[in-house]
């Protein structure tokens, strides 16, 4: 086992420059097909082979550094998910030429925000002052800081000196809460996008389905954000240690409140959220159904008609005829 987390801590040293060479994949099948599908389909294969490596390279990370069960079985998942998509790209299955697209789309608008100090920084900054605003309604006063150490010890987890740290104090002794990139949301905004982006239909349709889904995430994860810093902050969820401890491998005693309130309570209800969302995005943009017909179907290798279970005229993403050759 111990060898098992030594190989995937080793090959998650190789996730960023792994996400960079992945959008370019997509993007460069994406041009390509645009002209012809045929010389596309090997690239938009290969893509999909390294999505999956690159998801491979991230499970020490989540799994094992962030503690993360929601984020750690998902990456795991996620590897073969992205082989079954290789799998059936290969097979002819053209449709999911879409969702290759979406794909490119979503690491165009994510990468620069999460590689960029110039975006990433008052991104994060502007987010952590609406936290400590929200925080401060509540009741607690929370101090913001900036920096990589506070009264001379290390902030846990902070990688940028930023004025991105929420401090508490519990018994005198100080709380640091890190607000980080992922917290805005960019992450599930550059998924909805791309896939909006990517589906052939009107533009004011599409303008629609943006228009509801970023601002309800954004709203979302700053609602999340301050669910987590509440809980921690104040201490209130410091429910069952002894589980928690164990199940976490948290060091410290104070942090039961923060994996309670984040890797619990925020993760498994984001997890509902995002399908409320994706609800609300296909009501203004069906042709989303047969994107998400086609996840579906790599996953299970089964067809699904979604488009009849919601009443909607069946709609191609891409705009062309069927071709499902399998």
């Amino acid at each position: 086992m111990t060898a098992v987390v030594d190989a995937l801590a080793a090959l998650g040293r190789l996730s960023d420059p792994l996400a960079w060479l992945v959008v370019g994949a997509f993007l460069a099948a994406a041009v390509v097909e645009r002209r012809d599908r045929e010389p596309a389909r090997p690239l938009a294969v290969g893509a999909w082979l390294l999505f999956g490596l690159f998801w491979l390279s991230t499970v020490h990370h989540f799994a094992f550094v962030q503690k993360s069960v929601v984020e750690g079985v998902g990456t795991l998942l996620a590897v073969p998910v992205c082989v079954s998509v290789a799998v059936s790209l290969a097979r002819g299955r053209d449709s999911l030429f879409v969702l290759s697209r979406s794909v490119a789309v979503a690491g165009v608008l994510f990468l620069p925000v999460q590689a960029v100090g110039a975006i990433r920084r008052p991104l994060v900054e502007s987010l952590t002052v609406q936290v400590a605003a929200l925080v401060r309604l509540v009741g607690l006063e929370p101090e913001v800081v900036s920096g990589l150490t506070y009264d001379g010890a290390r902030i846990a987890a902070k990688e940028y000196p930023y004025r991105s740290t929420l401090v508490f104090f519990e018994d005198g002794e100080p709380l640091t809460l890190t607000v980080k990139t992922a917290c805005s949301g960019i992450g599930s905004i550059a998924v909805f996008a791309g896939l909006v982006a990517a589906v052939d239909a009107p533009l004011e349709r599409k303008l629609r389905a943006l228009a509801v889904s970023v601002p309800i995430i954004y709203v979302l994860n700053l609602v999340r954000v301050v669910f987590i810093a509440v809980g921690f902050g104040s201490q209130r969820l410091h429910v069952f240690p002894d589980v928690v401890a164990a199940l976490f491998a948290v060091e410290s005693d104070v942090l039961v409140s923060y994996y309670v309130a984040d890797r619990v309570i925020a993760q498994s209800a984001s997890v509902v959220v995002l399908v409320g969302i994706t609800w609300l995005v296909v009501t203004r943009l069906p042709e989303l159904l047969a994107v998400i017909e086609d996840a579906l179907y790599v996953v299970t290798r089964r067809e699904y008609d979604l488009h009849g279970i919601v009443g909607e005229p069946e709609l191609r993403a891409d705009g062309g005829l069927d071709s499902t050759p399998e």
